[in-house]
């Protein structure tokens, strides 16, 4: 065989066992990792409600995730949803949308199931009205799921501490962990009766609603992030 020729055969030879390795190594390689979300949370995760504001009497408090509550930014608080969520806030009345992050936890009033910053409020022209029925859904995250805490709920709120310790009693009959939570409001001091420690929503709405049977009241769940 003439040696041009056995020179060009040795490096078609070699030229094939390179590309053969190549795609062999790549074949092997491990994937690339799949991004790890909050259980409970996919990304578009959706919830219908009503959704409310909150502005100068909390602005320049501390937010549940520990940052100061900035009423300009476009944030939210929530009762369940981890904290660095972030979503598409839209509203049914206006058809105005934004996109917030939550950093805090709330509204704590039956009914409602986000509470928007003055900003929020403002995209979403729900200002002047106070509440607005709005379509929320979760399109990322900032954070790690071992940043979610217990899941707690809620049956009552006083003035009067002495009223919180009666319906705390009465329900420890029935959840034998609780609390009074005290917070200081632009309202007043308010005394925020607890219960329960919960690992799942649907254990906590589970016994939300045994609750409500049992003492009459009118609880909502929330996530204890302290």
């Amino acid at each position: 065989m003439p040696d041009g020729l056995l020179r060009v055969r040795v490096s078609f030879l070699f030229t094939a066992l390179v590309l053969a390795f190549i795609g062999l190594t790549a074949g092997c390689s491990a994937p690339a990792p799949k991004p790890t979300y909050f259980p409970g949370y996919p990304i578009g995760y959706t919830e219908r409600g009503v959704a409310s504001w909150y502005g100068p009497g909390f602005h320049g408090n501390k937010t549940a995730n520990g940052e100061r509550y900035d009423m300009h930014q476009l944030t939210a608080a929530h009762r369940t949803l981890p904290l660095g969520s972030i979503a598409v806030v839209r509203s049914l009345n206006s058809g105005r949308q934004v996109t917030v992050r939550i950093n805090d936890r709330g509204p704590f009033a039956k009914g409602r199931i986000l509470d928007l910053s003055l900003a929020g409020a403002q995209a979403l022209e729900m200002v002047g009205n106070g509440t607005a029925s709005i379509e929320l859904r979760v399109t990322g995250f900032q954070g790690r799921s071992a940043d979610m805490g217990a899941l707690r709920i809620q049956i009552g709120a006083f003035s009067d501490q002495q009223n919180a310790l009666n319906l705390l009693n009465r329900a420890r009959q029935v959840y034998p962990i609780g609390r009074i939570q005290t917070i200081d409001l632009p309202e007043g001091r308010r005394y925020r009766v607890q219960v329960g420690e919960f690992r799942s929503e649907a254990q906590a709405e589970s016994a939300a609603a045994k609750l409500q049977s049992d003492l009459a009241v009118q609880p909502f769940v929330f996530r204890d992030d302290s």
